[in-house]
């Protein structure tokens, strides 16, 4: 098979989808890697590099869509990739379909077989290709939030974790998944003063084993998460419902409840965002406020560490792209249950349950798309 890798064009998005160790290890299994040019540069790989590793470089977007067999990406196609993808392509990459009904849409007008990364499930009910940037999502969400509440960026001036004889930052986490974890890794780390609130009782009682008394671990009634976020100086939204829109925790009016300049890193702003005020932001301009409030929603947040961000992405992907370009779309997906959760969409037809009853398609199971 020919793996075609394109540059990333997303705003200050520098990882890759394959690593030149990734892409050598197609070419040891017989395929052919197609890389852009200088799609590597953001890990500091040059094309030199995936020459040496058994690639070959493309000189542009448009060549290596035509000629690829698979695209492997990190973030989402953007509008003129997704013209460019055919039909029967294989698209494999992270996709957050649930607010994006222009790409749904673009995405079944072109036929392709696009499997995402956020679906793909493993044995125990986990997402193994998200867990990976929702640990670097969730980390670099403290020191996101760190930074947004100093003045200068327009926050109300606190140190997270305080200094003796001044009381440390109060830090509430939305979420105790993977990214809530991780976030509250980095707060604790920190010396803040931290709550995590999740609706999970086994979650609830593995953060409290793991925390103590490092952390409060309440359980995400309403009236818990309205008292939390109006005494919080760093709110960070980590809710996922796979494949779904993330639900809207904190509303506007709760805005009118917080100090100002406190602020909201919204990590779940890839499913449309968990605060009814949040839109996607760019790395380029990460934050605006609302009603003295300072929001930061960058949607591609693991971009900013590249190259950490990449190589743990592909510990966890190669896997999959060996066994799509090893045995063919087909065979896998029927092979792999959880590679076939991933499906989303499928010549023509959306395959993904939450994408298809959240924006008004018709939905096929992933079993019926490939037995037809």
């Amino acid at each position: 098979m020919l793996v075609g890798v394109p540059r990333e064009i997303k705003n200050h998005e520098y990882r890759v989808g394959l690593t030149p160790e990734s892409a050598a290890e197609l070419a040891h299994a017989g395929h052919g890697v197609l890389v852009e040019t200088n799609a590597g540069l953001g890990i500091g790989a040059t094309d030199a590099d995936y020459t040496a590793a058994g690639a070959k470089i493309a000189p542009d977007a448009a060549s290596l869509f035509k000629a690829a067999e698979m695209i492997v990406k990190v973030k989402e196609p953007q509008a003129n990739e997704r013209q460019m993808l055919r039909d029967g392509q294989v698209l494999f990459t992270y996709l957050h379909l649930a607010p994006d009904s222009e790409q749904t849409r673009d995405l079944v007008a072109s036929g392709a077989i696009a499997i995402a990364y956020e679906t793909v499930t493993d044995a125990g009910g986990g997402l193994p290709l998200l867990k990976p940037m929702s640990q670097v999502a969730g980390r670099m969400s403290i020191q996101a939030g760190a930074t947004a509440l100093e003045k200068a960026h327009g926050g109300r001036g606190v140190l997270l974790g305080g200094v003796p004889g001044v009381e440390p930052a109060r830090v509430v986490i939305l979420g105790g998944g993977v990214v809530g974890y991780h976030a509250a890794e980095n707060a604790v780390g920190l010396c803040a003063d931290v709550t995590i609130l999740d609706k999970s009782p086994a979650v609830l009682e593995r953060l409290s084993m793991h925390f103590g008394s490092r952390a409060k671990v309440l359980y995400a009634h309403k009236d818990a998460v309205a008292r939390a976020v109006a005494a919080a100086d760093l709110v960070i939204g980590a809710v996922l419902v796979p494949g779904a829109a993330a639900p809207k925790l904190v509303t506007r009016e709760m805005l009118k409840t917080m100090k100002p300049g406190a602020v909201l890193v919204d990590v779940a702003i890839d499913q449309g965002g968990c605060f009814e005020t949040s839109h996607a932001t760019t790395h380029a301009n990460p934050t605006y406020i609302v009603d003295g409030i300072v929001h930061y929603c960058v949607a591609n947040m693991p971009g900013a560490v590249a190259r950490t961000s990449t190589y743990a992405l592909n510990n966890a992907t190669l896997p999959h792209v060996l066994k799509l370009a090893n045995l063919g779309w087909r065979q896998a997906l029927l092979a792999d249950p959880h590679l076939r959760a991933g499906l989303n969409v499928f010549k023509g037809r959306v395959t993904c349950r939450p994408v298809a009853e959240g924006q008004g398609y018709d939905w096929l199971s992933p079993d019926a798309a490939i037995a037809a």
